[in-house]
């Protein structure tokens, strides 16, 4: 699942940045005198980092769980039918042999289309969900942007960025999640619980 999740910011990202840019422009100041200002961010972990977006991540994994534990399970008993054929393989007649490696290649067929299905429904539930999220993201950072003075912002979670060197300071990211989580007032995810320390033997 953590694999989807992944793709799925992929895909999206670039559109999301792109459409932002064209649909929601922040308003064009008069450049500051002096030199550039220039930041960066990591915008997929920007989004995927707020609170909205841990919760809403999670909460699109939870609806797919039961889809992804059930392929689990059609994949162990696919593999289970293929070893008990072959280990049974000298001991049935051609037409038995034949019967039961058709009826697997079937289950496999229908288990490679139901997998690909699926697949593709969390991918666009994944990038409806960043789309959105990404997009109301992207106001927060074009107002911070203006009001710390930066006249340009550089996306460096984009695989060819032109970035080859950035400082701590320069980088934006963190400031730009705790503005959108304020902004949002959804409150940070409960921390996972963390499992009992065991206590150590007594010394003989």
């Amino acid at each position: 699942m953590k694999r989807f999740i992944a793709l799925g910011l992929s895909l999206a990202s670039s559109l999301v940045l792109s459409a932002a840019a064209q649909t929601s422009p922040a308003p064009v100041a008069a450049a500051p005198a002096g030199p550039a200002k220039i930041a960066v961010i990591a915008f997929q972990a920007a989004v995927a980092q707020t609170n909205e977006g841990q919760r809403n991540f999670a909460d699109l994994q939870k609806k797919f769980d039961p889809k992804r534990q059930q392929l689990r399970a059609r994949s162990a008993e696919l593999d289970a039918l293929a070893k008990q054929l072959q280990a049974q393989s000298d001991t049935l007649s051609d037409a038995e042999r034949a019967s039961r490696t058709k009826s697997i290649g079937e289950k496999k067929k229908d288990f490679d289309r139901d997998s690909e299905d699926a697949q593709n429904d969390f991918q666009q539930a994944m990038q409806e969900l960043y789309s959105g999220l990404a997009s109301k993201i992207y106001d927060v950072l074009a107002n911070y942007a203006q009001q710390q003075g930066y006249t340009l912002v550089l996306d460096v979670s984009q695989k060819q960025n032109p970035v080859l060197y950035a400082s701590d300071s320069s980088d934006i990211t963190k400031a730009v999640i705790n503005a959108y989580n304020v902004k949002s007032g959804v409150p940070a995810p409960p921390a996972p619980a963390k499992p009992p320390v065991k206590a150590a033997p007594p010394a003989h």
